[in-house]
């Protein structure tokens, strides 16, 4: 047995979307440094080439809205235009929308549940030929959904329709696994807890704080988050269908609540 490259993505072709920054950013980057050619997709287009041109030759910016199904194909048939296969997607652009109960609009909804849930399927969707064309029993492709611990518990934050994309995504996880797993593409997900982002500004600016009720005491920092997406995404992980693995410190699982964190 030889594990010297178990975690080694040479010659595999990445694509990440919400890469240009915060965990995106981390993987994409986790990435490149095994060896993998990463695209990188995001809304702003400035964000992305500035993100690609930092992370090097081997980064690639492919700027696209994927919060509707027009905007998932037209992504897709960028990449075709570069790329006759996909070895590892990342489903990670999301958005979160926090109001109190009476005052929640649909607009937060719609926008939170079409970003986290709906785009993920469908990008998949329209990727598939490209996961097929890499993907085998002996070497699967790999789609890598982003979710979150709060689709697993909750936060005392009013983020109605962001606790409840995340546990929806969770278990389309698991059922795009159960179908996508006869054409050679395994699907999983990782569910992040506080690392410092623009979407988490609260881990962001107030870090030291929230340590305090992580189990390990820290936030994240950009090796836990590449660690597990390297992980899932090369050899290592070939035999792990349908997981959802938490990188979070110990919150939603070694966690006994309140008075841990003294």
């Amino acid at each position: 047995m030889d594990t010297s490259s178990l975690f080694r993505l040479d010659g595999r072709v990445a694509l990440v979307t919400g890469g240009s920054r915060g965990i995106g950013k981390m993987i994409a980057a986790g990435f490149i440094a095994q060896g993998a050619k990463v695209y990188i997709s995001s809304r702003k287009a400035p964000a992305c080439f500035e993100t690609a041109a930092e992370l090097g030759p081997n980064c690639i910016p492919l700027p696209q809205d994927v919060s509707t199904v027009a905007g998932c194909e037209a992504l897709a048939a960028q990449l075709a235009a570069h790329e006759t296969r996909l070895d590892i997607l990342v489903n990670n652009a999301g958005a979160a929308w926090g109001a109190a109960f009476e005052e929640f609009p649909e607009s937060g909804w719609d926008k939170v549940m079409n970003l986290n849930v709906k785009s993920p399927f469908f990008l998949t969707q329209a990727l598939h030929g490209l996961l097929q064309a890499s993907g085998s029993h002996a070497r699967p492709a790999k789609v890598i959904n982003i979710t979150s611990i709060d689709g697993i518990r909750l936060n005392p934050q009013e983020t109605y329709s962001y606790h409840a994309s995340k546990s929806a995504l969770i278990y389309l996880t698991r059922r795009m696994a159960a179908r996508l797993v006869e054409d050679g593409i395994n699907v999983t997900s990782i569910a992040p807890g506080a690392f410092a982002s623009e979407m988490n500004r609260v881990a962001r600016d107030h870090g030291d704080a929230i340590a305090k009720f992580i189990p390990s005491r820290r936030i994240g920092v950009d090796e836990d988050m590449a660690g597990a997406a390297i992980y899932l995404a090369s050899r290592a992980g070939d035999y792990v269908v349908g997981e959802t693995i938490t990188v979070d410190g110990g919150v939603a699982h070694a966690s006994t609540g309140a008075g841990f964190a003294d």
